[in-house]
């Protein structure tokens, strides 16, 4: 049996009440279920969301939630203690202890700070310290586009090497159309090729996150080009991650890993880092960084936007296709005419035909 961490996300609507305060009852049982995970030899990182919605039941008085990001960034302070004070509750029964893990973009764009985060993580593990992560959003602003964390649970089961990453909702899973709407609906056990099926994903209508079932389809795609096994589920449904884990029968959709799984810096270069700007390259350069071979200028047909040594650039060959992504040897300005290689093999990404990764930025 692996050894390999899970990652368990807990949505907005699943953590808090319908009055918007946090779910007291939800979160024991899912620390319950975590406990017992523990106890068979795998640890467990939680994503949650809820921060905003809960700082908001606290200072609103009943007024309708606000929209403006600076706003929302202050109710999130004041939600963020809340939150944590019941997932250690939820735990201490149980004599597990949980640390709070905050994360940006930053934290993800910057290879340092990625690092960081990883050690982080790890240290809380061998401390056998359930590490509650969150993001960030009292100063990032750029939260409220990652979609209720869903993404954010992806990357997280990047950085910490996750066989499984659990995207609990109010829903049972995936399903052939919307079942609030259309009782004919049913249940997508499996998914092995997620972009069959994304433009079947619509928004959140729990009217309390900001995700919806598309994000997490792009978290799950996200997931499975990293090798990890993405699942959505019902938070509600009884012993959820357990049956997940043993795999039973209607227990949500589970989206397989690729069978060619990205090492964990591709990974990083793919989903993590921000596109800074765009290479549009022709056609015997595309065959050239698909056999692995390094990007050479002369095969760069033109250039969008600017960036500096270091940054991520998306790369697409004439029609507009997507083909790869990799990190500048030097900057859009400071560009060196006699040295012919623009980004390195060892610093590239390539994608199948259609399968170019979801973009964070």
């Amino acid at each position: 049996m692996t050894t390999k961490p899970i990652v368990v996300k807990v949505g907005t609507s699943s953590v808090t009440t319908a009055q918007g305060s946090v779910d007291h009852e939800v979160l024991r049982a899912i620390a319950e279920q975590i406990v017992t995970v523990r106890s068979r030899g795998r640890d467990v990182i939680v994503v949650t969301s809820g921060a905003i919605t809960a700082g908001w039941a606290e200072v609103g008085g009943g007024r309708p939630r606000p929209h403006d990001s600076a706003q929302l960034q202050a109710v999130s302070a004041v939600g963020q203690p809340l939150l944590m004070a019941t997932w250690r509750d939820a735990f201490a029964a149980a004599g597990v202890v949980v640390g709070q893990v905050l994360l940006s973009p930053h934290d993800f764009a910057d290879r340092r700070q990625y690092l960081a985060a990883r050690r982080t993580i790890e240290h809380l593990r061998a401390l056998s310290v359930v590490p509650i992560v969150n993001e960030n959003d009292a100063v990032a602003d750029e939260e409220i586009r990652f979609g209720d964390n869903d993404r954010l649970a992806a990357l997280v089961a990047n950085v910490v090497g996750a066989s499984d990453v659990i995207l609990l909702t109010d829903t049972e899973g995936f399903f052939t159309a919307d079942p609030r709407l259309d009782p004919q609906a049913t249940l997508i056990e499996e998914i092995r090729h997620v972009d069959e099926y994304m433009a079947m994903a619509g928004s959140s209508r729990s009217g309390v996150g900001s995700g919806g079932m598309a994000s997490k389809m792009s978290a799950a795609k996200m997931a499975s080009w990293s090798g990890v096994t993405a699942t959505i589920a019902a938070a509600r449904r009884p012993q959820v991650i357990l049956d997940v884990l043993e795999g039973v029968s209607g227990s949500g959709t589970v989206v397989r890993a690729r069978p060619e799984r990205l090492s964990a810096r591709e990974s990083w270069i793919a989903f993590a880092a921000p596109s800074r700007g765009r290479l549009v390259i022709n056609d015997g350069a595309v065959l050239a960084i698909q056999r692995r071979a390094s990007l050479l200028s002369v095969g760069v047909v033109s250039r969008e936007g600017e960036w500096i040594d270091g940054d991520a650039l998306d790369i697409s060959d004439e029609s507009g296709r997507v083909v790869a992504k990799g990190l500048a040897r030097a900057s859009s300005a400071d560009r060196d005419a006699s040295d012919p290689i623009v980004i390195r093999a060892d610093d590239l990404v390539t994608f199948p035909v259609g399968d170019a990764p979801v973009r964070l930025d």
